[in-house]
């Protein structure tokens, strides 16, 4: 095969012309440039001028909302049928297909349909050219400005796996990132929004100490102070007056952390894995369980057995002494009058969290963590596949990430804990045995690696 012959090279300049004969000048204003393939084919295969005079190219539709999520431009358009193929053999929606005949083809809505499945952004991912793009992302940044990080879909316990585009400590899109054992090359589009959901007015940014019946932005030496009262809580009231919950939002590290914590302060610890009851969930990739690391939970022991229920009584009726909770909104995820009951009467109450929800409210002392976004770590899929999270921005204000946090907690109250990096925290997870022995940062690489 010789693709650099003269006749090859001739045939490829033809069939760029050909692809080129009715393509808009749209490049300065295009909002693909940076990561089209024309460009690119034509850069590196054709650099001619058009032979075809500009008011004689066939003219179509610009700029046709399509769906929530998708903008086209029929112009643009070199009908590859990569999205038509898509929605036919991948969702088996069918909202696009080819119309017209000849050079006045055209990508458009079949007749009584709106591009609106639970995948249909996965069509701007293929598309080669700029005719179909994301609404929400259009204008928003050129990508040449921005970096790019992989990660994972917090969104539920698939795992897809994505790439964070990011510039300046802001996210901008989350994309899918191949990975034939979970999600091929697509996720949905309630995951690919919910980058929004990490950066918003209602982080919290400030460790946060109740002076009488007010908050007070405290220092973190300050917080973590106040937070070490549990260490006297627990040698004054013994084994089980301490309790700590976590959820299935948190990472590997962090529940290895929230245990040794549990370990020093002889705490009762109980994992909480909430999804609202009527969870969208299909037989592709989306699942009802909406926390990224249930599957985590229960490999550390964790597991959803009515033990957070017992500790919810146990506050109510004033058996407990303390309360901590790690990425828990009880107020959301337990019936409201028992959560409000509990969280009024356990006589010390830490949060740590990310956002400044309703639980917080009572808190006596609030430390502010970082999303997924902004740690590095793993979390397990529903499969059993252990994924790395990379640190793709710096956590807002003052807050840090999850395991830093959790770290510095367990040295507060006299214990000891990993504190060097989220790596050597899964280190000593995996030193451990059981399900994570064996496994590290450098095995588990981009894709992933079951656990035992």
């Amino acid at each position: 095969v010789r693709t650099k012959s003269d006749k090859t090279q001739v045939a490829q300049k033809a069939v760029l012309e050909f692809l080129l004969i009715n393509h808009p000048i749209d490049c300065p204003v295009c909002d693909q440039a940076g990561e089209c393939k024309l460009q690119e084919y034509y850069m590196d295969y054709d650099r001619q001028r058009s032979r075809f005079p500009l008011p004689e190219k066939v003219h179509k539709r610009k700029a046709v909302p399509v769906g929530p999520l998708v903008m086209l431009d029929q112009e643009r358009c070199i009908l590859c049928a990569r999205c038509t193929r898509f929605l036919d053999e991948v969702t088996h929606t069918s909202e696009l297909a080819i119309h017209e005949r000849g050079d006045h083809c055209e990508i458009d809505l079949a007749p009584g349909k709106t591009l609106d499945n639970p995948y249909s952004a996965n069509v701007v991912d293929i598309c080669p050219v700029g005719a179909l793009t994301n609404r929400d992302f259009r204008f928003r940044a050129r990508v040449w400005y921005l970096e790019r990080t992989p990660s994972v879909c917090g969104g539920c316990a698939n795992g897809c796996n994505i790439e964070i585009y990011h510039r300046e400590g802001t996210i901008y899109r989350f994309q899918p990132r191949a990975n034939p054992d979970v999600n091929q090359f697509w996720m949905c589009d309630v995951g690919r929004m919910s980058y929004a959901g990490l950066q918003h007015e209602g982080r919290l940014t400030a460790p946060l100490v109740r002076e009488a019946n007010a908050f007070v932005r405290a220092p973190w030496a300050l917080a973590l102070g106040a937070a070490g009262r549990l260490a006297d809580i627990a040698r004054t009231h013994g084994p089980g007056a301490v309790g700590i919950v976590v959820s299935g939002q948190a990472s590997n590290e962090e529940i290895y952390l929230a245990r040794r914590l549990g370990e020093v302060l002889r705490a009762r610890v109980a994992g909480m894995a909430w999804s609202p009851a009527d969870a969208f969930h299909d037989d592709f990739l989306v699942k009802a369980d909406k926390n990224p690391n249930t599957r985590g939970l229960r490999l550390q022991g964790l597991g959803p057995d009515g033990a957070v229920d017992a500790l919810i009584a146990a506050a109510a009726g004033g058996d407990l002494q303390a309360l901590v909770l790690h990425r828990v909104d009880l107020t959301a995820w337990v019936a409201e009058a028992a959560a409000r009951t509990a969280l009024e009467r356990v006589p010390f109450l830490l949060v740590l969290d990310s956002e400044q929800r309703a639980t917080a409210e009572y808190a006596d002392v609030v430390l502010p963590i970082g999303t997924y976004a902004e740690s590095d770590g793993t979390f397990t899929s529903h499969a059993g596949r252990v994924q790395r999270l990379w640190r793709a921005v710096d956590p807002p204000g003052e807050a840090r990430p999850g395991w830093q946090a959790l770290a510095e907690l367990v040295a507060s109250v006299g214990g000891e804990a990993p504190a060097a990096s989220a790596a050597a925290v899964f280190a000593a997870l995996a030193c451990g045995g059981g399900p994570f022995a064996g496994l590290g940062y450098d095995t588990l690489g981009t894709q992933g690696s079951p656990a035992a």
